[in-house]
This record gives C-alpha cells, structure tokens and sequence, in this order.
C-alpha cells in the first residue's frame, strides 16, 4: 500500500541521489587505475604509451556497449540493468589487482580485464537516463541529471586521497579490492530501494505518481512505444548532441586519466600533493554539474528548453574552450591546477543538458539514444587516452590541452544546430 498523504511524497530525489552514489563508486572504480598507474608502470616495466592502451581499454568497452546497454535497459528495466552491472564491475575491479607479478603478458592481461571493466558499467548511465525518463517530470530533469552527474565529480573527487591513502599503507592491489567492495554495496541497495517505475513502488504515493505522470511530455508507462534504429540514426539532433559529446568526452577524460600523472611527472608534485591538487578538477566538476542542472531548468522555464538546454551547453563548453587553454599556459602547479580545474567544472555545466535532451528526445528509446549519444563521448575518452601522451611527447604539454580547447569551442557551436523540442516520429517499426 501507498502512503496516504495530502501531498505527494518525494521518493524519487532519494532514488536520485542513491544513483549519484552509484555513479561515484563507478568513477572511483575507473579513475583508480590512473593513481595507481606510476607504481602499476613501475612493477610492470609499462612505458607511458602502454599505460595509455590500458587506460584506453576501459574506455573501449565502455565505448562499444553503450548502445547494447541502453537497449538492454529499455528492454529489461534499468533495475535489474544497473544491479547486474554494478556487480560486473565490482568483479573486474577486482581482478584488476589480482595480476601476478612479473608475468610476460601483464599488458594483456591488463588491457582484458580494464576492457571488461569497461563492457560492466557502459550500463550506468543509459540505465540511470531510462530511469529517469519513467521518474522525473520534464521540468525537473536538469536538476536531477545535475545531482546524478554531481557524483562524477564526487567519486572522481575522493579517488585520489583515498587511493593514495590505502596505497600507502596497503599497496595499491588493496586500493582495488576496497572499490570492489562498494560497487557490490552500491548495486545491491540499488536493487532493494528501486523500481522501473513510480506506480510500482510502495513507498510512492498516489499524488507523487500523478504528479509525475503529469510532468512527463509523451507516452510513458509499461510499455512506452520505442523509436526505430532509422529515426535514431537519421535524425539531426541525435547526431549534434553525440558529436558535442565526443568533444566533451575528449576534454573530460584527460583529468581522469592523465591530470594526477601530468602534476607528478611535469608540474613536479609528489604523491601526497599531486593527489589533493587533482581533486580541484573533480570538486568543481561536482558543484558545477548541480549548479548548471538548475540553471539549465532555470532558463527552461523562462526562455524554453533550447535556451536552457541548447544555452547552457554551449556556455558550458565554450567556457571550457577559455579555461583548458589559459591553464596549461600557467607557470606554477597550482596557479595551473586552479585554471584547469575551472576548465573542468565549466565543462560540466553542460552535463545535464545532455542527459535532459536524451531523455525528453528519446521517451521509451532514451537509453538506447543516450547509449549512442555516450558512445560519442566515449570515443573522444578512448582517443585522449592514447593520443594525449603522444601529443605531449611530440609538441608539449600546452599542445595536448590545446587540443582539448579546441574541440571544446566545437562542441559548443555543434549545440546552436540542436532543438530540445523536437520530437522524434515514432512511425517506423519500433526497436525489436
């Protein structure tokens, strides 16, 4: 039974918050390997091109099963979706760190288990964006994909005290076991408190379910009718939001991968340091993808959806494009890890406008859509991995930020060519 109340509950916001959480023990889970990569080099005899094909490894299985994982969850519920995954990634974390020592293959081994790691969580975000076209209201859905995308920030925030601390005290395999361990926490108090849909669970109540049946535009329930891979492929809008994505995804993953590496190698910090100067990116990152969230339904609601959606992406970016390029100019360490990190955060006011876009564009279809769409961020992840460090090595490290600057300003002018309110034509045959 429901709760019987004069108004409507506000169950969704808790279930909100708890995928944020999620997502932050996902990005601790793949950022790790980027703290431990000096010592993992070290005991490995792994150059820094090598540890860029592991790293790029995730970002490959990511990559290529993000179409898959948002039709698996437009298919079968991002509840079960996101469990299974969680519990995936939880395994190959793991495994990551059960790599005997001194093996000949260590760099296989390495690209493998990183590459199934990254086939776990492609899930994580096309679930959470199918979730959130059944729960959240149109309105709202800036704020909620601010707070989701919040625990990017968050989980990629803590991950290097807290690798650096147990690394210190335990080696940097017992790093690995300790995010295991949270993924499994995180996807199963995930399957206890979820449901694919608001009517389904018992601690909604009625006034909440009418109130967000009310606040979604276009078919929802059971079984919302789904776009054909035509629509999907053919339409404009899609492509302009996936190509802003790749640009977007080129830049983000530079702080993810390569940032700790590039204050400890280049700036000259040491571990301790190195890892709290690379928090800044991730605490701005954090606050800014909740700051531009409500921001974006902000301007929605004054101006319409393709000032607050289409607007705050392209500022988003194009304050990126300013930020990324001023901060590898920058003399000292942390004069440069300030500029940079307000790159960083500048780049994620535009976060929940993807998502809100994706979700209001695709309805029945928004996680196979997001799913291509983040496969274009993806891509750009993939790219950076391998093509940072050859660039620095090449032409500099200013030269690799560069880089980043620029497909920023592209990604910025790609949202002036996208419409928030178009909707897709659902007349050809559905997703089988």
């Amino acid at each position: 039974m429901k709760h019987d109340a004069a108004g409507p509950s506000h169950f969704r916001w808790l279930l909100v918050v708890w995928i944020a959480v999620i997502g932050a023990i996902s990005y601790l889970d793949r950022v790790n390997i980027s703290i431990a990569g000096h010592n993992i080099a070290q005991e490995f005899q792994l150059s820094n091109p090598q540890l860029g094909w592991v790293f790029s490894a995730f970002t490959i299985g990511y990559m290529l099963c993000q179409i898959p994982g948002g039709w698996l969850a437009d298919r079968f519920g991002p509840r079960k979706v996101l469990t299974l995954g969680a519990l995936w990634w939880a395994v190959f974390t793991s495994l990551t760190a059960s790599v005997p020592g001194g093996i000949a293959s260590a760099l296989v081994f390495f690209w493998t288990v990183r590459f199934l790691l990254g086939v776990g969580e492609s899930v994580m975000y096309p679930s959470s964006n199918r979730w959130l076209a059944n729960w959240i209201p149109t309105a709202e859905r800036g704020l909620a994909n601010g707070i989701i995308f919040a625990g990017v920030g968050a989980g990629a925030a803590f991950t290097p005290p807290i690798i650096a601390t147990i690394m210190l005290r335990y080696g940097w395999r017992a790093s690995f076991h300790f995010c295991a361990l949270l993924g499994i926490v995180g996807g199963l108090v995930w399957l206890w408190l979820a449901r694919n849909r608001p009517d389904q669970h018992p601690w909604v109540n009625k006034a909440e379910v009418d109130f967000i049946a009310q606040g979604i535009e276009g078919p929802s329930g059971e079984n919302p009718q789904r776009l054909s891979w035509s629509v999907l492929f053919s339409s404009k809008d899609v492509w302009g939001i996936t190509f802003s994505y790749f640009c977007y995804g080129y830049t983000a993953y530079i702080f993810f991968t390569w940032f700790f590496l590039y204050l400890t190698t280049v700036r000259g910090l040491n571990l301790k340091t190195g890892s709290y100067y690379t928090m800044l990116p991730f605490v701005a990152m954090s606050v800014c993808s909740a700051l531009g969230g409500v921001l974006s339904d902000a301007v929605s609601r004054r101006w319409g959806r393709k000032w607050g959606r289409c607007g705050v992406g392209t500022l988003g970016l194009g304050g990126a494009a300013v930020f990324v390029g001023l901060g590898s100019l920058a003399h000292s360490a942390s004069t440069a890890s300030i500029i940079l990190a307000g790159g960083a955060g500048s780049l994620y006011i535009a976060q929940s406008s993807y998502w809100s876009v994706s979700a209001d564009l695709g309805g029945g279809s928004s996680g196979t859509l997001s799913g291509l769409m983040n496969m274009g961020a993806q891509s750009g992840s993939a790219i950076t991995a391998v093509l940072t460090p050859v660039i620095a090595l090449h032409f500099g490290w200013t030269a690799s930020f560069v880089v980043a600057g620029v497909l920023c300003l592209l990604g910025a002018i790609a949202w002036l060519f996208v419409d928030p309110e178009k909707k897709l034509s659902t007349e050809l045959p559905s997703i089988p």
